[in-house]
This record gives C-alpha cells, sequence and structure tokens, in this order.
C-alpha cells in the first residue's frame, strides 16, 4: 500500500497537469482521535486517544468528485484487562495506529467558486496496529464528514469529522501485537471517531 502511495504521488500530478481542469491536491492531515473500547472474547483492550497526523493526495477528476490517497498514523497504547479487570501486559502497552487508504470525496452545492463547500467522503484500505512485539495488518474503512475553505490562493482548508475502523474476523488470531499468547474466536474492531483538518495546496491548478 505505501508503494502504491509513491507511485501515484508521482503519476497523479502529472495526470492533472495533462487534463487541464483537473488537478491535484497535496493535503496535510491532523486531528484528535478519541479512545476505543476493543471487546475480544474474555478480555478488552482501550485504544487510546491521541494526536493522528499524515498525508495524502487528492485528484479532483470535477470540482465536486475527487479521489484520494491518504496515510496517516498516530501514537498510542493498547491496554489489555483480562477477567476482573486486571491488566494484564503493565509495561508493555506502547504502540501505534496506521492506516493507508483509497477513497472519494463528493462536494456539495452549485457554485464552484463558492468560499464554503460542504462534502462527505468514504475509504478502504489497510489498517496497521503496531506494538512492542510485533504488528498486525487487517481491512480498514473509514466515512468522514466536513467543510471545505477555498482561499484566493492555491491553499485550501478543511474541517472534518470521521470514524475509522479496522476489522479482524477469523476463527482464532493473536490480533493485538502486544498480545503474545492469547487467542480469541470471532470477530473484533476497532471503531474510533476524530475531529481534525486538512491542508491542502493545490498542484497544478491554473
Amino acid at each position: 500500500m505505501k508503494k502504491l502511495l509513491i507511485i501515484l504521488s508521482i503519476i497523479l500530478p502529472l495526470v492533472s497537469h495533462a487534463q487541464g481542469g483537473k488537478y491535484t491536491s497535496l493535503n496535510v492531515y491532523g486531528g484528535y482521535t478519541f479512545t476505543d473500547r476493543v471487546n475480544l472474547d474474555a478480555s478488552y483492550t482501550d485504544i487510546k486517544g491521541g494526536l493522528q497526523w499524515g498525508g495524502g493526495l487528492e485528484y479532483y477528476m470535477h470540482w465536486d468528485q475527487s479521489i484520494e490517497l491518504s496515510y496517516t498514523t498516530m501514537s498510542t497504547q493498547f491496554p489489555l484487562y483480562g477477567l476482573g479487570g486486571a491488566q494484564v501486559n503493565v509495561g508493555n502497552e506502547g504502540g501505534s495506529v496506521s492506516y493507508a487508504k483509497i477513497g472519494t470525496n463528493r462536494y456539495f452545492g452549485h457554485d464552484p467558486n463558492a468560499k464554503k463547500i460542504p462534502y462527505t467522503g468514504i475509504s478502504i484500505g489497510a489498517g496497521f496496529l503496531s506494538g512492542e512485539n510485533g504488528s498486525e495488518t487487517k481491512f480498514s474503512w473509514d466515512a468522514r464528514f466536513g467543510v471545505k475553505f477555498k482561499t484566493n490562493s492555491k491553499i485550501n482548508f478543511k474541517l472534518q469529522a470521521y470514524v475509522q475502523s479496522i476489522i479482524s474476523a477469523f476463527s482464532a488470531d493473536f490480533w493485538l501485537p502486544n498480545v503474545i499468547t492469547y487467542a480469541y474466536p470471532g470477530t473484533a474492531q476497532v471503531f474510533q471517531f476524530g475531529l481534525g483538518g486538512v491542508l491542502g495546496f493545490d498542484l497544478g491548478k491554473k
């Protein structure tokens, strides 16, 4: 997925230049993602909230429709609690959650020159759970809605709310990297909510 992002980061600006009115925005992401509790079979873990940041590319096929590639990451902790609520991985809970995704955004309104444009978007890709004892890669998705603020320059701003999820669906799986010997049946899901912003730099826009 990371290699795909690098390749497309080279291709998309060339495509946007060749297509004239179409263009690419280089985006910088920042926000706060809140704590999420993940229920396992006989225990649970809290993915602690923290600052999430990253970068990506957004290719505008039309002023109200785009394709977005993104990579975001956050440092966090994975305290694991067993029966009775006692933490079983004290001193071994540090880690990170990262996402590499491709998706689409839909902008609403009738005026492409409006300074404020609401939008929604959805993406799918890979979620990476990394800890002190290893890492796992799982299917992920996200959904978002917000408002884009345009300026008279090639810089734009977005404010958005988002939900993002990582899903593990196996009959028995060592799902979290900090859990060395604990296996569980069924499905576990990370479901995080966050608030953030996007700083965009329009490339090739006339």
